[in-house]
């Protein structure tokens, strides 16, 4: 018997983001364990904008393709404006809740 050794591509949220209610629930999910870090927003965006077509986001947000992935990478620190104009280009919208 052979113990060749298995080997595994690393895990991308991007995909299993396959339709956009997956999308917002894992939207909602961030919200909820981001707490005060703006950046792991932005970031699970542009795990969204991955999930799908960036060049064609790029185009419905005005941005450039490389500006969308700078913005919503990890070392990215992007406007709420640029922020909300990504989430309305996937077809989210951003809502506020009492928190208690």
């Amino acid at each position: 018997m052979s113990t060749t050794p298995e080997a595994f591509a690393p895990f991308d949220t991007a995909d299993y983001l396959d339709d956009i209610d997956a999308a917002a629930a894992y939207l909602e999910a961030v919200f909820e364990e981001a707490g005060d870090d703006p950046a792991f927003v932005a970031q699970a965006l542009g795990t969204i904008a991955r999930s799908g077509n960036v060049s064609e986001l790029a185009r419905r947000t005005g941005m450039s393709r490389e500006g969308l992935y700078k913005a919503l990478s990890a070392d990215g620190s992007p406007s709420f404006a640029t922020i909300v104009k990504v989430a309305r280009a996937l077809g989210l919208r951003i809502r506020f809740t009492p928190a208690a």
